[in-house]
């Protein structure tokens, strides 16, 4: 899945993600996060802002908003080991 689309279906469901679910990294976690992996440089492309992290529970959200195999496939599997 592509980070737009999870991106859209976060903002098209609000309600879902309260803070405790999702939160944006700060500009020292991202910038930390950036200095540990291979991304384009400031200004020339990539993302312009930080990532967000999701916590379990907003994982399950993202699982049930998501129309994919995979994110259907997650929350079968949440719902048979509760």
């Amino acid at each position: 899945m592509e980070t737009r689309a999870l991106l859209q279906a976060v903002k098209r469901n609000p309600a879902r993600f309260p803070t405790d679910f999702m939160f944006e990294l700060s500009a020292a976690e991202w910038a930390a996060l950036r200095s540990q992996s291979v991304t384009s440089k400031l200004g020339r492309g990539g993302r312009r802002y930080a990532p967000f992290a999701f916590t379990e529970q907003g994982i399950a959200m993202l699982s049930s908003v998501l129309n994919s195999d995979r994110a259907i496939a997650v929350n079968s599997f949440r719902m048979a080991h509760v």
